[in-house]
């Protein structure tokens, strides 16, 4: 078993993604619309959020938040600490490969860079730095999966690899509309002009998806940090109408979050994942939750995970860099790690189940199969993947 993108019918693939940008895209517009305001400027691309006056922080949703956050973790964390070895583990180790040296090297580079570490540097080139940072993080984390496992997304899957990096820019674009409604970010001294800021933005956010997929990869083989997550709780199977329900919710609370953005900004992170997952369950098809039927909770762990990782080093190399973001998010905006509230690391979780739903749903890429895993668990997938 290897790397492998779904290839059955590719139509009703690319159905589900449309649907999912409609039923993603639409219903703020339509909250907006309720309120009585013209909705033409929300369409106009590329996608500029507005400066918005949010609401104060509190201290009661602040505890909210973070115990909703903990509650979440606890059951996950104690399984990791009691339960028993994990079957996702690394298969054997190689050489770092020399390709791996590069991506260090340009990672480095353009960190320098970012943070103006290179003297007489022009702007120009600096504001295009983080492009190349993410790049040759992404190639690094690559060369370690290939060290610790024998096979990697570069090397075993290249054109799946590549799939992501266009499917990554309409991906984050999506957000970037979203993000019209809740005014949560805002860049500072990117270029100017609209073509400039398209190519200035695009470039960025293509690694997004590579970024996480990589990472997920790279974690999945580190068997401490699925330990006895893989062989774990099967929940009760609902029937397929509630997948229908949870669509329906989410699309309303998508609508609600044009009329009340203060306080369902966190639907951003949460209702596009329902989304995906929805459809692509009422189209009968392998979704990030198919798993769990075999007990297997380590697919969402490690791809929240992922998101975490990968959360981090953004704000991380987002810090000093001169092309940048900040952050006004409603009721929770104290206690910064670099520019990102602390409370804020908490949406990279539920980010990171998008990241990995939307890769499949984009390009087909199919779960790592280099891990080794429970035959019980792995059959079953196979089997259901067909």
């Amino acid at each position: 078993m290897r790397y492998q993108a779904k290839t059955g019918q590719p139509i009703t693939r690319i159905t589900q993604a449309l649907l999912a940008l409609v039923l993603i895209m639409a219903p703020p517009s339509l909250g907006r619309l309720m309120l009585g305001e013209r909705i033409a400027a929300y369409w106009a691309f590329p996608f500029q959020a507005p400066k918005l006056a949010h609401a104060e922080f509190s201290w009661p949703i602040f505890w909210t938040y973070a115990g909703t956050i903990v509650l979440v973790l606890i059951p996950f964390l104690y399984q990791l600490a009691t339960g028993a070895p994990s079957g996702y583990r690394a298969q054997r180790g190689l050489a770092f490969p020399w390709w791996g040296w590069l991506g260090a090297a340009l990672l480095l580079a353009a960190w320098a860079l970012a943070w103006g570490g290179i003297p007489m540097t022009p702007s120009s080139i600096r504001h295009h730095s983080f492009s190349g940072l993410w790049l040759g993080y992404i190639i690094t984390i690559n060369a370690w999966t290939r060290q610790r496992a024998g096979r990697c997304l570069l090397t075993d899957a290249p054109w799946c690899l590549l799939m992501l990096f266009p499917a990554s820019t309409a991906f984050w674009w999506v957000f970037e509309y979203l993000n019209q409604f809740t005014g949560n970010w805002r860049y500072h001294q990117v270029s100017a002009g609209t073509a400039g800021a398209v190519l200035s933005s695009s470039l960025p956010f293509s690694t997004v998806l590579p970024a996480v997929v990589s990472t997920r990869d790279l974690l999945a083989t580190f068997a401490r940090l699925s330990r006895g997550l893989d062989h774990w709780w099967r929940p009760p199977q609902p029937p397929r109408s509630y997948a229908a329900l949870a669509l329906v919710a989410a699309v309303v609370v998508l609508g609600l979050l044009g009329i009340y953005p203060d306080r369902l900004y966190w639907a951003v992170w949460l209702a596009p994942l329902v989304v995906i997952t929805a459809l692509q369950t009422l189209a009968g098809e392998r979704s990030l939750l198919t798993p769990l039927a075999y007990g297997d909770w380590a697919v969402l762990w490690l791809a929240a995970l992922a998101g975490l990782t990968c959360g981090f080093f953004w704000e991380l190399w987002n810090w000093h860099s001169l092309a940048r973001w900040s952050y006004d998010i409603a009721y929770v905006d104290r206690f910064h790690l670099f520019a990102m509230p602390l409370l804020g690391y908490g949406g990279y979780l539920p980010f990171g189940l998008i990241c990995i739903a939307a890769a499949r749903l984009l390009t087909g890429l199919d779960v790592p199969p280099f891990a080794v895993r429970p035959r019980r668990v792995e059959t079953s997938e196979i089997a259901t993947s067909r």
